[in-house]
């Protein structure tokens, strides 16, 4: 698995229980191969790029906030993608 998805995959462990959306993504990360988050953004549509943007940017201050600057920076790499 791409490394960035790995963090991504990560994240959305923390939203899976509480949101369908979320826990498609994640069903995605986790049973199909992408071989790039490029590939990865494709595949998903409106409300999911919506949804997954405002985790990101919230979870990227947050890691940021916490001195975690590579999860951020690997974080931002797939929402930079969404944008």
């Amino acid at each position: 698995m791409d490394q960035n998805l790995a963090y991504l995959h990560e994240v959305l462990s923390n939203y899976v229980e509480e949101n369908k959306a979320a826990l498609d993504i994640d069903e995605k990360i986790s049973h199909l191969d992408y071989s790039s988050e490029e590939e990865f953004v494709r595949g998903l549509n409106q409300e999911q790029v919506q949804m997954l943007s405002e985790i990101l940017n919230k979870e990227m201050h947050y890691a940021n906030e916490s001195g975690d600057h590579e999860r951020g920076y690997q974080l931002n790499e797939v929402y930079e993608l969404l944008i």
